[in-house]
């Protein structure tokens, strides 16, 4: 039997009430804050996310799915990818359709964004090797902080809105790439003896990029990373302005927030401001809901002109099981179908069908048998449908025009007219 590719799965149709309801708050977010949707390809060619994510960073040397799209048999063939996150796509597409031209100093561009994403990561709860984002990007001449606390006020509605409790906010300054320059170079001295003691991965940021070694979930390395000096301590000073007038505004908004002067993210072109929002405990090491920050050099990097970026994006998987039981159950219950139509006889099978048509202009969900079989097991296979209701047709209530309105969940069962009908079910809706 085939079954599906490590690192992947099926969404199955009882999960997919849960997601529908992550994507519909989603847009209704981005709708009250002015973003607009953009779908950008599945692959661009792998130079974008080399210069973009950055040729250091662990996306672009291990996790990348690559390959040689040769066209034609006489062509050499292109080095092609699937995109491993989105940043750099809209970038490419902001660059490419000129978004930025007869915009005024202060005007951005708004811009959101759901599909799948492709990283060889190694499979565990929440994370996929094919996974699910929603994230948005503001881009502009703009980089006034307000535009963070504004991004990030959208997303605490939007979690609160989705009743996911218990997170914490993380901010962070990573200043400027000029002065991290200093910065890394302290960094790497204060590693250097400890090299022996921690892992192999952190043995390589420290070859490549010794920033991200505060990425490590390894214990051992985390309490030797906790000695480290920060970089909060070699801002530049309009980065350190302009993050104090960052919390500024998130205050002013009643946004809480942890200052976090170790918290870093996994993208090379984050500058100045960087965040994450995360969720309970229950998802272990997977437990960052949100991640983003503001990225001003990728524009130029891409070979675009100058403009300022901030944007963030949160994996599905990782926000579905965030949800309490109660709500993934509530919302599971309705998206059941309104009712089952059982019917007995040719001539109830024939206005099953008729009555079924009704119901759906009406804004109903139905469910219709189409052959017909013994009462017990049509009802047997009414209750496993989810159904909150089944209607019972046969060649009386045909003639009497009166049908068998049965409660699946209290076994109460009524006698009632199509009209009569209808209105029950649309206001148990």
């Amino acid at each position: 039997m085939i079954q599906t590719v490590r690192g992947t799965r099926d969404i199955l149709p009882e999960d997919m009430a849960l997601w529908h309801r992550i994507e519909d708050v989603a847009r209704e977010a981005f709708r009250r804050y002015g973003f607009s949707e953009i779908r950008t390809p599945i692959f661009e060619k792998t130079e974008l996310f080399s210069r973009g994510v950055g040729e250091a960073s662990d996306i672009v040397n291990k996790e990348m799915y690559t390959f040689i799209d040769r066209g034609r048999e006489d062509r050499e063939g292109e080095s092609l990818t699937l995109r491993p996150e989105n940043t750099a796509s809209v970038v490419r597409s902001y660059i490419q359709h000129k978004m930025f031209a007869d915009k005024s100093p202060g005007e951005v561009t708004k811009l959101y964004y759901a599909g799948p994403m492709f990283r060889r990561e190694r499979p565990q709860a929440g994370r996929y090797r094919q996974f699910y984002q929603i994230g948005a990007e503001v881009l502009g001449a703009s980089d006034d902080p307000a535009i963070e606390a504004e991004s990030i006020e959208m997303l605490d509605w939007f979690l609160k809105e989705l009743k996911i409790a218990n997170t914490r906010l993380m901010i962070n300054s990573v200043g400027e790439p000029a002065m991290r320059v200093e910065y890394l170079e302290k960094l790497r001295e204060a590693l250097k003896p400890h090299l022996a003691d921690l892992c192999e991965d952190c043995n390589q940021r420290y070859e490549t990029n010794a920033l991200r070694v505060f990425d490590c979930k390894n214990e051992k390395c985390r309490s030797i990373i906790a000695d480290m000096p920060t970089i909060n301590d070699y801002l530049d000073q309009a980065s350190r302005e302009h993050f104090e007038q960052f919390r500024a505004h998130l205050d002013a908004r009643g946004v809480e927030y942890i200052v976090n002067p170790r918290m870093v993210r996994g993208l090379d072109y984050y500058t100045r401001t960087a965040f994450e929002i995360l969720g309970s405990d229950g998802l272990g090491a997977q437990n960052t809901l949100v991640g983003g920050g503001r990225y001003d050099k990728l524009s130029e990097t891409l070979g675009g002109p100058p403009a300022k970026g901030f944007g963030f994006a949160f994996g599905l998987d990782r926000m579905v099981l965030s949800l309490s039981e109660s709500e993934a159950a509530a919302l599971r219950l309705a998206d059941s179908p309104d009712v089952y139509i059982v019917f007995m006889g040719s001539t109830a099978r024939s206005k099953s069908f008729l009555i079924a048509r009704d119901l759906r202009l009406a804004g109903l969900s139905v469910l219709v048998e189409f052959e017909e079989r013994k009462m017990k097991k049509a009802m047997a296979q009414a209750s496993r449908s989810r159904c909150r209701y089944a209607l019972i047709i046969g060649d009386d209530e045909v003639a009497s025009e009166r049908y068998g309105l049965k409660n699946l969940s209290t076994g109460e069962q009524e006698s009632l007219g199509i009209g009569e009908i209808i209105g029950r079910l649309k206001i148990q809706q």
